[in-house]
């Protein structure tokens, strides 16, 4: 990172400190002090699938992507899109574009509303490069070495297990291995769910001719509702565009057990983001600050979380409260972003990359409904519970 004539170069200690902070693991800290003995800045990526809309816990990611920066590290954000249809479809081919440019214009615009200055970001799409000769030939290599077992258990917690699963999904670990030869990197950023896939990476890429890379994994937020925060489990997350009633009725019917500070999702979520991203806007003097009328005790501010985290298991900090306060918190940060897409081109892309369910596509027409003449109402019903039914069986 390149630095004012009254400004020290960071040493490589501070280097290291400011790249690993706040992760959950690193693998391979001796290869990234070794780029930087080198006298160069460490170059690292950090892919995302565009598959369902973009949740809160992206902001983990995001957030930590400013300490890279300010490491002095090169960054590039992949949108992996290939990715994205080989994992059990999620996002159709024919919806694969416009969920990229969505996911490419709020990612921007989410970086840029927290204080990510992208114009020192690379940003590339997997296509790009993943369907050129060469790497085509290496993914035939490493398919010639890599057997099935490895495979599956490498994506086991990344790509959606089924009773028979789809060959895609075992081709998807060994991709994103390549991906880090192909990117030019010296280290991939992902969440601490990637570590089979990353120790996969580790083993084969020094088979196929290409150096060993580091690892850098940042914890998984917790669900709304327990496990992972998840795209695909609308109760466990808040997407980044939700409107704020939606926020705060979320917030509201989140588990958050009085003392309870081990399995919390709230209150991981405000260690694990809210602190992050106002001492990224506002330095050092940001504090949580949870409103209070004065007949239950007044406001209470904190400015580390573990002075939050303290309270909360001393029960000095009510569920309802902490709640609240979250909510009017995630409002306030996600209000500019809103703001910034709230134009008709985004409205546009979000229709083609998540058409509104029974909405015709652009120039065709809705299906005409068979009326049902001179049937009672229940009888009806029952006749289209059972097609409705298996309808829903087969999207779970």
């Amino acid at each position: 990172m390149a630095t004012s004539d009254n400004t020290p170069p960071l040493s490589v200690d501070a280097k290291v400190e400011i790249i690993t902070r706040g992760l959950q693991e690193t693998l391979g800290e001796d290869l990234i002090r070794g780029v930087l003995g080198e006298g160069r800045d460490l170059s690292l990526y950090w892919g995302t699938a565009p598959t369902g809309k973009p949740h809160i816990g992206y902001f983990v990611p995001l957030v930590k992507i400013a300490d890279f920066l300010a490491a002095g590290c090169h960054v590039t954000v992949l949108f992996a899109d290939l990715h994205a249809f080989l994992d059990n479809m999620k996002a159709p081919w024919e919806q694969l574009r416009a969920r990229t440019q969505y996911y490419e214009r709020l990612i921007k615009t989410v970086l840029s509303t927290v204080g990510v200055p992208i114009d020192r970001l690379r940003f590339v799409v997997g296509t790009e490069y993943q369907l050129t000769e060469k790497y085509n030939l290496d993914q035939y290599k490493l398919a010639a070495m890599l057997s099935v077992h490895d495979a599956k258990k490498a994506g086991a917690e990344v790509v959606k297990q089924t009773d028979n699963p789809m060959l895609s999904g075992l081709i998807y670990p060994g991709l994103q291995a390549l991906d880090e030869e192909y990117l030019g990197v010296d280290a991939q950023f992902g969440g601490a769910d990637q570590r089979k896939i990353f120790v996969l990476a580790e083993k084969y890429l020094p088979k196929l001719g290409y150096k060993k890379r580091a690892h850098l994994m940042n914890a998984m937020v917790p669900g709304l509702a327990g496990s992972k925060m998840s795209s695909s489990d609308p109760d466990s997350k808040v997407d980044l565009l939700e409107a704020p009633k939606d926020v705060e009725r979320k917030l509201k019917r989140a588990f958050c057990e009085e003392g309870n500070v081990d399995d919390n999702g709230v209150l991981s979520f405000v260690k694990s983001v809210l602190f992050p991203l106002g001492k990224l806007r506002d330095g050092d003097s940001w504090q949580f600050l949870i409103q209070r009328p004065e007949k239950f005790g007044g406001n209470q501010a904190f400015s580390t979380p573990d002075e939050l985290t303290t309270a909360f298991a001393e029960k000095l900090v009510h569920p309802g409260d902490l709640k609240k306060a979250t909510a009017e918190h995630l409002n306030a940060v996600l209000a500019p972003i809103r703001a910034a897409l709230a134009d008709g081109e985004f409205a546009a892309i979000t229709e083609l990359a998540y058409p509104t369910p029974g909405k015709a596509p652009a120039g065709g027409s809705k299906k005409k409904e068979k009326k049902k003449h001179n049937k009672r109402p229940d009888t009806a019903d029952s006749e289209n519970a059972a097609p409705a039914a298996a309808d829903a069986a087969a999207q779970e």
